[in-house]
């Protein structure tokens, strides 16, 4: 059962990074987390290379420590699909997060649907797995194999009510305004 809850943990993790990538109308330093910048040659996560600080609800600001990555920063950014535009003074970079219309939010709320159901699918892909673990087992009786099954249920349908409250969370905090 540990193995179970281990697997099934990763995922509500996975669920959460990905969630917390979701743009809403609120500046999040976790947008920039997987954009990178070329630093002497090696691709650098932005937040490992400069201070991410959020001011204002609407606004984060990008403060890099080698004044000489603003340039590429702006660039990173502008490449990326946040659907931001960066704006710079040669010493930091500023990117505004307009408030999203009701439709964008609509479709943020859609993404995360979609993001739930991949973590479910995830959550019932390790029960499947450990079913067919239990159903092979020499040493079980069948009587013992679906009681172990209806563990590994009650455990499946914890870990997606956690992702129903997660999602209801997340959808709430999308459609804020």
């Amino acid at each position: 059962m540990d193995g179970i809850t281990q697997n099934m943990d990763k995922s509500l993790e996975s669920l959460k990074h990905n969630f917390a990538k979701v743009r809403t109308g609120r500046a999040n330093a976790n947008v920039l987390s997987d954009i990178t910048v070329d630093y002497y040659g090696v691709a650098t996560p932005i937040t490992q290379v400069a201070a991410v600080k959020a001011p204002e609800a609407h606004l984060l600001v990008v403060e890099p420590w080698d004044k000489a990555l603003v340039n590429a920063i702006v660039k990173a950014i502008s490449a990326s699909d946040l659907g931001i535009t960066p704006n710079s003074d040669g010493m930091v970079v500023r990117l505004p997060f307009p408030a999203p219309t009701e439709e964008r939010r609509r479709e943020l709320v859609k993404e995360c649907r979609e993001l739930a159901e991949q973590a479910k699918i995830s959550i019932r892909n390790i029960r499947r797995d450990c079913n067919n673990k239990l159903e092979r087992d020499e040493d079980l009786s069948e009587d013992d194999v679906r009681r172990e099954q209806a563990k590994v249920q009650k455990h499946t349908d914890d870990y997606v009510a956690r992702v129903d409250e997660m999602l209801r969370a997340k959808e709430a905090e999308v459609m804020e305004i």
